[in-house]
């Protein structure tokens, strides 16, 4: 935790020093003595909007997550502007080692060119990873008189592989605000280690029993196809949002292969708003965020089958590990309030709420059938004050379950 402590230290110092410097419109802006002078001077830091220069952050980390452990890497993000009045458009990267021997590399990009008519979205990765299998549907943690007795070791099941994520999708403006595009993806599951297979003497996992009653390969599979999307969206700051409306549908098709036995098409529908309720000080947000992930006909080989925690930014189902909740179907609801606790806005906190339901057609089991909640506090950072980009740690309670994270970007 002294590793934290320090990150956390070079962090604050690297902010007091915008504090003695004065903005483009030649404000003074007041230097920082005391820890006491963040919460009783006045706006300090000067929080400028948005402008059309080049913003880039670089540096090495130390980060957390209960699937990965620690991670020690580097981050990297690379947000610009073509145009003073067009939108942010974004850039991240990053590689990391973690104490669960994982590699993860990963880039990303939200990009705005052409006078914001065109908008690229893309999700690049390549994991030597391990994780857990729990189960395929929300009532793996049961209710009622049953939880008492319920441990997460009992349905634990291990596994390593390696994933390669290759989704990329251009849409074009037909409507101000709103998109009509179409997309890439290429997911890649290699050398999976069951580790708790033992198909000699019959005794199975959850991967392995779904593998074969579905036809798929229970070492390697590949999930190949094409989308068409439809995106309207209205917001401010597509990295740190105070206002605005995202809407996101897109269906994807994957036609059969040697390493995909069945073909399938598959639903994505997502929305993100975004409420200041503030006059004064625009920080005061309530975020709201909901999407669903249907398969609308023929089989997912089982790892390709939706779960929490492996959406683009990979932060939903905060309180619970990545990948507990998988099912045929998923759908994903969270809450949060922003608030701001120092006057410069340099350290902000959040609360927030979610809840997850997936099902499981083999066992006819719904969505909504079993909803399981989350809640939580986190604590930001600012990192960038042009992009207000914040370095971000996140507690999240479950049930019977605990998270803690930080890393950078918000939640959604």
């Amino acid at each position: 935790m002294k590793s934290i402590f320090f990150i956390i230290l070079f962090l604050f110092l690297s902010q007091t020093a915008f504090s003695q410097e004065t903005n483009k419109e030649g404000d003074k802006l007041y230097p920082l003595r005391t820890i006491i002078d963040l919460f009783t001077k006045e706006d300090t830091l000067k929080i400028s909007k948005p402008d059309s220069k080049n913003h880039l952050i670089a540096f090495p980390t130390l980060g957390y997550q209960p699937a990965n452990g620690f991670t020690l890497g580097f981050i990297s993000q690379f947000s610009f502007k073509l145009k003073p009045e067009n939108k942010i458009s974004l850039l991240s990267g990053g590689a990391s080692y973690s104490t669960k021997k994982q590699i993860l590399t990963y880039l990303k990009n939200n990009m705005y060119v052409n006078n914001d008519r065109l908008f690229f979205s893309g999700d690049f990765r390549y994991y030597v990873f391990s994780q857990a299998n729990y189960g395929l549907g929300t009532d793996i943690i049961p209710w009622g008189a049953e939880f008492q007795d319920f441990d997460y070791n009992a349905i634990k099941q291990p596994m390593n592989y390696n994933y390669f994520k290759f989704h990329e999708t251009a849409s074009y403006t037909v409507f101000p605000s709103f998109f009509i595009g179409a997309g890439i993806h290429f997911d890649s599951y290699s050398n999976i280690v069951d580790k708790n297979l033992d198909a000699a003497n019959q005794k199975y996992t959850y991967h392995y029993t779904y593998s074969k009653k579905h036809g798929f390969s229970d070492r390697n599979y590949a999930v190949n196809g094409v989308s068409i999307n439809f995106i309207y969206d209205t917001r401010d700051n597509l990295i740190n949002t105070n206002n605005g409306l995202y809407l996101n549908m897109n269906y994807r098709y994957n036609p059969q292969t040697d390493l995909n036995k069945h073909q399938s098409g598959t639903m994505l529908l997502e929305s993100r708003y975004f409420i200041p309720i503030s006059r004064t000080n625009k920080q005061h947000v309530l975020g709201f965020w909901a999407y669903g992930q249907f398969l609308a006909h023929g089989q997912l080989p089982y790892l390709n089958l939706p779960a929490i925690g492996w959406d683009q930014n990979s932060r939903s189902g905060k309180g619970y590990i990545q990948g507990l909740f998988r099912g045929t179907n998923l759908m994903y609801f969270e809450s949060e309030y922003r608030f701001p606790i120092t006057k410069n806005q340099m350290i902000s906190g959040t609360i927030f709420a979610n809840a997850t339901t997936t099902s499981d057609a083999d066992r006819n089991l719904k969505l909504g059938e079993y909803i399981q909640p989350a809640a939580g506090v986190g604590l930001r950072i600012l990192l960038d004050k042009n992009t207000l980009t914040n370095f971000i740690v996140n507690y999240g309670l479950g049930r019977d379950s605990h998270t803690f994270y930080f890393n950078d970007g918000e939640g959604f």
